[in-house]
């Protein structure tokens, strides 16, 4: 399944030196990451959100197009397509609203939810956005507990969800943990969260399997 990370920092900083070290954590993963990837991050000083997406594989684009962008936040999402179906850019996370950015990895079988979207993952963010009064931790924890209560079976579920201000995360498994463990990292008053450390990185912790928190 897909790749994930999350980065914040109240001092801005470089898109290109976060997506180089994902994007090569991603070519060397044991599943292809390969079925085009996409972030999103908020624009300085207008704090307004900018997406790029490509349907390439985050290793064989021209990074360098990032090099001169600085922000406080960022979110990177690298796809591995259920079943090599629907790949096509319109699938490529993250999923935005304007206000709210959101990206997944994992997978489900059985899911029995309504919300609208072309993929699964884009059903989640919808559903958890029907959840949203105001508080996205308490909004993201309610519908993970449903989703897990009307799934037959999840694999792994693990999501990133963010407004610019609150960010929030969940993480859950049955299997591999390897693979779909997620892991956090914190040097200064810069945070990350990916789903596996950055290649020859230290420092990196594990997130407890079923966790769903605030960052």
């Amino acid at each position: 399944m897909c790749r994930l990370l999350w980065v914040r920092s109240a001092e801005p900083f470089s898109l290109a030196e976060q997506l180089q070290p994902f994007a090569a954590m991603s070519q060397q993963s044991k599943e292809y990451q390969g079925h085009g990837w996409g972030c999103a991050w908020l624009e300085i000083p207008s704090a307004k959100w900018q997406q790029y997406h490509n349907i390439n594989p985050i290793w064989a684009d021209d990074l360098s197009q990032f090099s001169a962008l600085r922000t406080h936040l960022l979110l990177v999402h690298a796809r591995s397509a259920f079943r090599d179906e629907g790949i096509v850019v319109e699938n490529n996370m993250p999923f935005s609203d304007g206000t709210s950015v959101f990206i997944f990895n994992g997978e489900l079988r059985g899911v029995k939810i309504k919300a609208q979207g072309r993929i699964g993952a884009e059903k989640i963010y919808n559903y958890i956005r029907r959840m949203d009064k105001g508080d996205k931790h308490q909004a993201l924890a309610k519908a993970v507990g449903i989703i897990k209560r009307r799934t037959d079976y999840v694999r792994a579920m693990n999501i990133l969800l963010t407004d610019g201000v609150c960010s929030v995360m969940s993480s859950d498994y049955s299997e591999d943990p390897d693979y779909f463990q997620m892991y956090r990292k914190q040097s200064g008053d810069m945070q990350w969260v990916c789903s596996q450390p950055f290649p020859g990185e230290a420092d990196w912790r594990k997130i407890a399997n079923a966790t769903v928190e605030a960052l």
